[in-house]
């Protein structure tokens, strides 16, 4: 295996246990508690699911171009960019496909994965400094976690993983 597929499936994986992790927060389902619940953890979700999105394209350049040394930056737009035009595609059309028709947006006729990608691209670092806010904070955290869900699924589907017993001489 190469060091830029070990690398890449790394940070692949750091993105999908952040995931998870952000997707474990209590909801409005526990009942009356639930507002105290959410107030503990206002903005940790967003940052969190921006941070496993940011780690996810990481995971897609590294891939792309068998290089670890990714652009330094928390904008989703920025990284986004940076991958092969072919990989943008990919995710764009698997977009359409499998978040659009559940998660549609009235403001764009033709919704890409630009369009969720532009408007959370500081979402890790605005929600990070949520007390320093001086803009309208605003996280579609259904439109966003169904597109960072696929973005980890097109990833994984990049590589297989094959346990190899070794051949010990008789």
């Amino acid at each position: 295996m190469s060091a830029r597929l070990s690398t890449a499936i790394r940070i692949g994986e750091a993105a999908k246990a952040i995931f998870r992790k952000a997707q474990s927060f209590p909801g409005p389902e526990f009942g009356k508690d639930a507002d105290l619940r959410e107030s503990e953890h206002v903005g940790v979700e967003p940052m969190l699911l921006a941070l496993s999105m940011e780690l996810a394209l990481k995971a897609w350049f590294v891939f792309d171009y068998d290089d670890p040394k990714v652009v330094k930056s928390h904008n989703l737009m920025k990284l986004f960019d940076s991958l092969k035009p072919e990989s943008q595609e990919k995710l764009d059309a698997e977009f359409r496909r499998s978040v659009v028709p559940y998660h549609p947006n009235g403001f764009f006729v033709d919704h890409s994965i630009r369009h969720i990608l532009y408007q959370h691209q500081d979402a890790f670092t605005d929600w990070r400094y949520l007390h320093e806010a001086n803009k309208s904070m605003m996280f579609d955290q259904g439109a966003f976690e169904a597109t960072l869900e696929m973005v980890l699924r097109e990833f994984e589907k990049r590589y297989r993983i094959e346990r190899v017993a070794p051949i010990w001489p008789s």
